[in-house]
């Protein structure tokens, strides 16, 4: 079993209560809060944006160019693919994509950033893979487990975020990113590898935790909302 398999089976519990989350099950059904789908497009707007920029550490870490490349092609993806789902998510809720840009992410979804960041500055090229990489992993499952669940057809008013997350496109991104971390799990150290999964479970976690944020629109408490001492 390879370590992505590994880290994959041990984390079975957290993707499966992914695929139960009201607000992912939600799209399969067709049945999301207009208000919800709006907090996630601002939360997940500027987290694809830390999101490029912790590849760019990964590039500033990367001692060959096949990495550079790597993490380029990364970046490139994101920035210019990863708008067509929040498009879908807009054109639902009918509201234009920028009127979402510019939010200052909730807790949650603040966490998730920070989280990476310190595994990507402090970490070597395998736990900044591995923080990141539950992101796609997730994402590519839902998709494809709300393909396989729902069957939608194409007049389904999410069928275009599904597809896209459902893609063999997408699925060779996750499976590219899996390839590249086995290689450097298997140059680890026993130590680096126990990192590289503390880093991939907490992220898991908190995919779980971004799309709850999502559902109950979360927000940071403001003092005259809680009893500050």
């Amino acid at each position: 079993m390879s370590f992505t398999e590994d880290l994959r089976r041990e984390n079975n519990d957290i993707f499966e209560a992914i695929f139960q989350h009201p607000f992912v099950d939600g799209i399969g059904k067709g049945e999301v809060p207009d208000e919800s789908i709006s907090h996630y497009i601002k939360a997940d707007y500027e987290y694809l944006n830390a999101f490029m920029r912790i590849y760019g550490i990964g590039i500033s870490k990367s001692a060959d160019r096949k990495d550079i490349e790597y993490f380029n092609e990364q970046i490139s993806f994101t920035l210019d693919s990863e708008t067509h789902p929040h498009q879908n998510f807009c054109k639902v809720i009918g509201v234009g994509y920028d009127e979402l840009h510019g939010y200052p992410l909730p807790p949650t979804a603040d966490h998730y950033v920070k989280h990476m960041e310190h595994h990507a500055l402090n970490g070597s090229l395998g736990e900044l893979i591995a923080a990141v990489l539950p992101c796609p992993w997730t994402y590519l499952e839902i998709g494809q487990h709300l393909m396989e669940k729902y069957q939608p057809s194409k007049e389904h008013k999410f069928y275009p975020w599904i597809k896209f997350y459902a893609d063999l496109e997408f699925e060779t991104l996750s499976e590219n990113m899996c390839r590249r971390l086995d290689e450097l799990a298997e140059q680890a150290s026993e130590t680096d590898r126990e990192r590289m999964k503390e880093a991939f479970r907490k992220s898991c976690q908190l995919e779980w935790k971004f799309w709850d944020m999502a559902f109950t629109c979360e927000e940071w408490p403001e003092g005259k909302e809680v009893n500050i001492r």
